[in-house]
């Protein structure tokens, strides 16, 4: 679960919903983040079977606008099969009002979301809320869950 940090409360239905259902998750968004946290953060980010990220309107967004841009070039390799959602909301709260920060957060909001769809890739999906996102990601947990054995087979796996 990446994306939006900060106080922002997003992850706490998911968390609570992948915990009922007992899907295994990891939750970047620390009290007392680290840097010697970057290093488990940059593991998830890299071979976790779903990636989620949300960019909502409580932020500007910089660092996870940035990051679903790196992560979806590391999609592109032929041997990524991982699964992203994304979500990226295209207006912020008013109570971010600094100018020239708010143009270019919605700015690079509005390009990352064109050059998204732009690509066609099977493993991206974009959700227009995070009701949807929480949907889809059940829905590629169990699908992973359903191919995991299948991976012996893989010639990498050998």
């Amino acid at each position: 679960m990446f994306g939006t940090c900060g106080g922002s409360k997003w992850r706490e239905p998911f968390k609570a919903r992948y915990e009922e259902l007992g899907i295994p998750f990891f939750d970047p968004n620390k009290e007392n983040w680290r840097e010697s946290d970057a290093i488990e953060e940059a593991q998830h980010l890299a071979e976790d079977d779903v990636i989620l990220f949300p960019i909502t309107k409580e932020t500007y967004g910089t660092g996870s606008l940035s990051e679903v841009g790196f992560s979806i070039l590391q999609a592109i390799r032929l041997d990524d099969r991982r699964d992203f959602v994304v979500m990226i909301d295209q207006e912020l709260v008013p109570e971010l009002d600094n100018p020239t920060a708010r143009q270019e957060s919605l700015r690079a909001r509005a390009l990352v979301m064109q050059h998204l769809k732009k690509l066609r890739l099977k493993n991206i999906y974009i959700v227009d809320n995070l009701a949807d996102m929480l949907d889809v990601s059940i829905k590629l947990f169990e699908a992973a869950k359903l191919r995991a054995p299948l991976s012996v087979y893989n010639p990498h796996n050998r």
